[in-house]
C-alpha cells in the first residue's frame, strides 16, 4: 500500500510518497514545488488570484505525480499562510474543483499535535517526556506529551515569514532597536506557554521544520548529505551567537552563511530570535533536530488511525467550520 501527502507552506509546495505496508511510512518519492507564497500574501492578507494559480499547478502536479508513483489522491493540507487567509474557503474550494485533490487546512493545534506524533515516532520512548518547537512561515507550534500524542498543545502567531513583515519591512538588515522589538513581543506572546514547558519539566527537547534545521546547520549541526540517521543537536548558547551574526548582515550575505539558502535569508533572523527566545524561556539548554515533522504525522496518523479521522477534517473544511476550532480527533488539552 502506498499513501501520499501534499503540503502547502509558505515557500513551498512538499509531496512525499510512502511504503506503508509494515506501519511505517517508508519515502519512495519526494518532490517539491517552489511557490514563496509568502512574498505574495501579506500576513493575514487574501491569496491573490495569480498566487492562486500556480497554487493550482502545483497541487494538480503533485497529484499526477502521486498516481504515477501508485498512490491514491494525496491527503493534502495548507499550512498557516492559507489557514490564515480571509479568501481561505475560496482559495481551497478553486484547488479542490480544478484538481481533484481535496485541500485542507489543520487548526494550529492539530498542526502541533501531528508533528508531535511524527517527532514522537522518530525520537522513541527512551526520550521521556518531550517538548516540541515547530517555526513555520505564519505560526509558531509547541507541544509536549509522555506518550504517542500531546498532553499540551499550543499555536502561537510567531512564524518567522510573518515576523519579518511585520517587524523588518523594508530594513535590511534592521536596526538593533527592531530586533528588540521583535524580541519583546516573542518573550510576551511565549510566556504563558514557556510557563507550561518548564512546570512539565521535559526529559527531551526537539525542533523541527526548514528553519531550524538550517539554524542547527549554521550552529555546527552535521549537513544533510550525512543522512537522516546522523544525531543534529543544537545548543542554545551557539544559536545565540547565530542571532547575532545574522543581526548584522544583510539577507544576501546570510545567504552565504552555512545552512542559511537564498529563498529563507530574509526570515532566518526572526526564526532565530524565535528559536533562541523560545527555548530560553523554556529552560531548554540543547534540542534534537527532528528529520520527521507534520507530513510523516499525517501518514502516521493515517496509517494507526484509518480514514476516519481524515474524513473529520474534510468535512469540517467543507461545512466552512472555523480553523481556529480544534478538530475533537481526541479529548486533550489544547488551550494556553
Amino acid at each position: 500500500m502506498r499513501i501520499s501527502v501534499v503540503d502547502v507552506g509558505s515557500n513551498t509546495v512538499r509531496l512525499v510518497v510512502a511504503d506503508a505496508e509494515d506501519g511505517v511510512p517508508l519515502p519512495v518519492h519526494t518532490a517539491k514545488w517552489r511557490l514563496r507564497l509568502a512574498d505574495h500574501v501579506r500576513p493575514g492578507g487574501p491569496v491573490p488570484e495569480q498566487a492562486v494559480e500556480r497554487l493550482v499547478e502545483a497541487v494538480e502536479d503533485a497529484g499526477r505525480t502521486a498516481a504515477r508513483w501508485g498512490a491514491a489522491k494525496p491527503l493534502a493540507f495548507a499550512t498557516a499562510i492559507v489557514r490564515s487567509a480571509p479568501n481561505r474557503q475560496e482559495v481551497l474550494r478553486t484547488v479542490r474543483t480544478r484538481t481533484g485533490v481535496g485541500l485542507y487546512t489543520l487548526p494550529g493545534e492539530v498542526e502541533a499535535e501531528l508533528t508531535f506524533l511524527g517527532a514522537r515516532r522518530w525520537m522513541g520512548w527512551r526520550a521521556g517526556p518531550l517538548a516540541l518547537f515547530d517555526i513555520g512561515g505564519g505560526s509558531l507550534e509547541v507541544a509536549f506529551g509522555r506518550g504517542r500524542l500531546p498532553d499540551y498543545v499550543a499555536s502561537l502567531p510567531l512564524g518567522a515569514g510573518r515576523l519579518t513583515h511585520e517587524f523588518f519591512e523594508g530594513q535590511d538588515p534592521p536596526p538593533p532597536e527592531a530586533v528588540r522589538a521583535l524580541r519583546r513581543k516573542v518573550r510576551h506572546q511565549l510566556r504563558d506557554v514557556a510557563s507550561r514547558i518548564r512546570w512539565e519539566g521535559p526529559r527531551t527537547a526537539v525542533a523541527t521544520s526548514r528553519t531550524f534545521e538550517q539554524l542547527g546547520r549554521l550552529c555546527g549541526t552535521p549537513p544533510g548529505r550525512r543522512g537522516p540517521f546522523v544525531e543534529r543537536r543544537m545548543h542554545r548558547a551557539d544559536l545565540r551567537e547565530a542571532v547575532e551574526c545574522l543581526a548584522a548582515l544583510p539577507a544576501a550575505r546570510r545567504a552565504e552563511l552555512p545552512g542559511i539558502s537564498a529563498p529563507r535569508a530574509a526570515q532566518s533572523l526572526a526564526g532565530a530570535v524565535v528559536g533562541h527566545t523560545a527555548m530560553k524561556l523554556t529552560g531548554v539548554r540543547t534540542v534534537t533536530i527532528c528529520p520527521w515533522a507534520i507530513r510523516e504525522g499525517v501518514l502516521l496518523r493515517h496509517i494507526e488511525d484509518g480514514p476516519s479521522w481524515w474524513a473529520e477534517i474534510a468535512r469540517r473544511n467543507e461545512e466552512n467550520i472555523a480553523p481556529a476550532e480544534p478538530v475533537p480527533l481526541r479529548i486533550a488539552s489544547a488551550t494556553t
